[in-house]
């Protein structure tokens, strides 16, 4: 999202909606606040995809089954090796190509995108605050991150 007038920039999210059997889902995310200075990274860079899939599994404490969509990163060579790396706990699996309707991380950003619809940010850090807001509220309504999984068709089923 950006920000237009004095200073601009963008905030750029990485979010996945973790699902278990049994359980209610769980929501974790990450902001890149780029603010257009020197050296300042302007989107999310595979070790911060890594330390988004380790916070997610100590937070749940169980094994993870990671579906990643076709986004550049996501397919570094990097992101591989890592999960090469911890097979144990962690399987990777590709979505098929331009098929965002079945992620249900991008129900997560179409309802925060609908529930941003009515608020002005005077500068990005307003619009960070608005977003931590409404993705806050996503977290504490686990029968919308349900709904995002319904929409995609796909069922969780136990091992």
């Amino acid at each position: 999202m950006r920000v237009r007038g004095a200073g601009g920039g963008r905030v750029s999210i990485a979010g996945v909606a973790c699902y278990r059997p049994g359980d209610r889902p769980h929501l974790f995310y990450h902001l890149l606040v780029y603010r257009r200075r020197k050296g300042e990274a302007k989107g999310f860079s595979w070790a911060d995809y890594r330390d988004l899939i380790i916070a997610a599994h100590r937070q749940l404490s169980a094994p993870l089954v990671w579906c990643w969509d076709n986004l550049n990163i996501h397919l570094a060579p990097e992101l591989a090796d890592f999960a090469a790396e911890n097979k144990a706990w962690l399987r990777v699996y590709r979505l098929p190509a331009y098929a965002p309707d079945m992620n249900p991380a991008e129900g997560i950003w179409s309802l925060l995108k609908r529930s941003m619809a009515n608020f002005a940010a005077a500068d990005l850090d307003g619009l960070v605050r608005i977003i931590k807001r409404k993705l806050k509220k996503i977290q504490y309504r686990p029968h919308l991150i349900d709904g995002c999984l319904a929409g995609t068709g796909l069922k969780i089923e136990p091992w």
